[in-house]
């Protein structure tokens, strides 16, 4: 069952009216909108706002990032930040368990992990050393808290994220963060995806439903789209407006495209 049911918007100050990102037409139009699904899609062109729109709604739930600070300090994320201050969130039951994840932020973040897992193999390098006429207690309790932090890493993101592809890196951290009874926030997670990989990822978050999650997704992804009973909102309609998976532009164009290659590319020779 869904654990948030809608959005709506109070009005902007008259200072911030006509800056981002409330100037965004869909953001400017918001009034209430209902999320009262398992996923609900945002999809539209680049600069439509659905990025915006779920970068607020992350703002106002205060969920932890993956690789981002949306909800903490970064001055280049303070005009999110006061859209979510204005937006009202109404809940079937409140839940502060799940994440937002931009995929722009998960590259990033492997680079994280890897610097740090190069940190505590280099510190546990050295305790050898530091400790190497001392008893095996001393060292043992000296190496204690890096080899246990390595361990907890490498248990949840493997050796090295940063090794992997993209996909199996992206599809890794995914199931690792993954906490029954969540609501997560995915912008563009498709980025990474490989094909077959959105399929994977349309698998897991089937799996993450049947133990109560929550998604809401901006994507241009025609094949997460697809994703059985979804709520699906163009942002490139002022307001913003329900629409059917078959009616999408994204999906008309896709599918007219594969159903004729060169009726496109012909034009673009």
């Amino acid at each position: 069952m869904p654990h948030l049911r809608s959005i709506s918007k109070a009005g902007p100050s008259a200072d911030s009216a006509e800056r981002f990102p409330f100037s965004v037409p869909v953001v400017r139009a918001l009034e209430r909108l209902s999320v009262d699904a398992a996923v609900t899609f945002f999809v539209g062109e680049n600069g439509s706002g659905k990025s915006t729109i779920l970068e607020g709604i992350a703002a106002a739930a205060t969920l932890p990032a993956v690789g981002s600070v949306v909800t903490g300090d970064d001055e280049t994320l303070s005009a999110q930040r006061e859209l979510g201050r204005a937006l009202k969130l109404v809940w079937r039951q409140r839940t502060r368990r799940g994440f937002f994840l931009r995929a722009e932020d998960f590259f990033g973040f492997t680079k994280s992990l890897a610097k740090m897992r190069s940190e505590f193999l280099a510190r546990l390098a050295e305790i050898e050393v530091e400790y190497k006429d001392r008893s095996a207690r001393a060292k043992g309790l000296a190496r204690l808290p890096f080899a246990n932090s390595l361990a907890d890493m490498e248990r949840r993101y493997g050796v090295d994220l940063d090794a992997n592809s993209h996909g199996q890196s992206f599809l890794r951290l995914f199931a690792s963060r993954f906490v029954p009874g969540g609501l997560y926030l995915l912008d563009e997670p498709e980025a990474p995806l490989s094909p077959q990989s959105q399929l994977a990822l349309i698998a897991m978050i089937g799996d993450m439903i049947a133990q109560d999650a929550q998604f809401i997704i901006a994507t241009h992804s025609p094949i997460l789209l697809a994703f059985p009973n979804a709520l699906i909102y163009s942002c490139d309609r002022v307001p913003i407006e329900r629409v059917e998976f078959n009616e999408l532009d994204h999906v008309v164009l896709t599918r007219d495209f594969l159903n004729d290659p060169e009726k496109f590319l012909r034009h673009l020779s």
